[in-house]
């Protein structure tokens, strides 16, 4: 019999496929309880906005039609909003698509994909899935830079002929560091021409510091410049599933050519454009984060477990040995958080900022496992 593993192309018979966080429906079959409070995935504890609900409410009836392929009039609140041409956006389901569309458009075998140590887990993934070698550049060691934070000029060195794309995910996923605007412009500047470089600021709502980049506004300096973003974090769309991508017309031409037909559904269009412009539930969600943020903060230092500073809606922490029997202990309490060894972070868990009170059951709960 022939196996189908080996009629695979090499890059995904090789492949780990990503994990997301565990699903409170998975919990619950597992370990038959309710109640469980989910602070894996770095979602908004708000929910979507109001007025992306009556959306989705009047949209319901056209279900039986296929959404507008090009999506004119999500891109039209986008380019409104942004200040750009609807021409320069190219939709996904999800950022998570756009990112790899951008992969596949200017990837393939014999070249290279660059991103940090410590980033997302699905830049290897897309790299290896091309047939494109996937290079580490070190974190910072916190002697130059925040410690586990991204070391642009370590990324700079590694770049070479065949390097042809970078992630940078600013703020980045699962430490929360940030590079600032200094340091992300320098390092656009002495990247060459031939290089894609994509700045992933999926959580750049939540950030509330000044010396913060926005790269959208760079996209006229650097024509080699890819800015992805998404309604899954603090729009509170995951479940829809609606991200985009910002560039020169020229490259979301060539990303638009391999963007497969009505990939973002109608409710997840509609929803998406009224979020956009819900600017109270922008604001109560930052606020929101925002206390969340200093209470697990200076619940960590009270507890002497040190953390790594966040400018997300997320915060890791050191639980001072393997982090995978506190994970599993906080499951049995009904508190689904995330276990980062697969970003090299085998001490650490990921908590999302939740509300006060799953803030509170989450703390109460860690206390219990970790005897605190």
């Amino acid at each position: 019999m022939i196996n189908p593993e080996q009629l695979a192309v090499s890059g995904v018979r090789k492949l780990t496929p990503y994990q997301p966080g565990k699903p409170i429906t998975e919990l619950e079959r597992e370990l038959g309880i309710s109640n469980i409070v989910k602070l894996a995935s770095n979602e908004n504890p708000l929910g979507p906005s109001p007025k992306a609900l009556e959306a989705i409410q009047s949209g319901l009836g056209a279900l039986h039609l296929y959404p507008d392929g090009g999506g004119f009039d999500l891109k039209s609140a986008l380019a409104g909003k942004l200040g750009i041409e609807p021409a320069q956006i190219t939709l996904g389901n999800g950022s998570s698509e756009v990112l790899e569309l951008a992969v596949r458009t200017f990837v393939e075998p014999g070249l290279k994909v660059l991103f940090a140590e410590h980033s997302f887990a699905i830049y290897p993934i897309l790299a290896q899935a091309v047939g494109a070698t996937g290079v580490v550049a070190p974190a910072h060691d916190g002697t130059k830079g925040p410690r586990f934070g991204h070391d642009i000029k370590a990324m700079a060195e590694k770049v070479d002929p065949q390097t042809r794309l970078v992630f940078i995910a600013n703020p980045n996923n699962p430490t929360g560091t940030y590079l600032k605007e200094q340091e992300l412009r320098w390092f656009l500047q002495v990247i060459p021409e031939h290089v894609i470089v994509v700045v992933d600021e999926a959580y750049c709502e939540y950030v509330c510091v000044p010396d913060y980049p926005n790269a959208l506004e760079w996209l006229v300096d650097f024509p080699n410049l890819i800015v992805t973003r998404t309604f899954s974090k603090v729009y509170g769309l995951a479940g829809l599933r609606a991200g985009y991508a910002l560039s020169s017309i020229e490259i979301a031409d060539l990303m638009n050519r391999i963007r497969p037909p009505f990939n973002v559904n109608s409710l997840a269009l509609a929803a998406a454009a009224a979020a956009l412009f819900d600017r109270e539930h922008l604001e109560r969600s930052v606020r929101l984060n925002n206390e969340g943020m200093r209470t697990l903060c200076s619940a960590f230092s009270e507890r002497g477990l040190p953390f790594i500073p966040s400018v997300g809606n997320f915060i890791s922490f050191d639980v001072g040995r393997d982090a995978l029997p506190v994970y599993q202990a906080l499951l049995r309490e009904g508190v689904i958080v995330r276990p980062i060894a697969n970003y090299g972070l085998p001490d650490h868990l990921r908590v999302t900022v939740g509300t006060e009170t799953e803030n509170r059951l989450f703390l109460g709960a860690l206390d219990r496992v970790m005897g605190l």
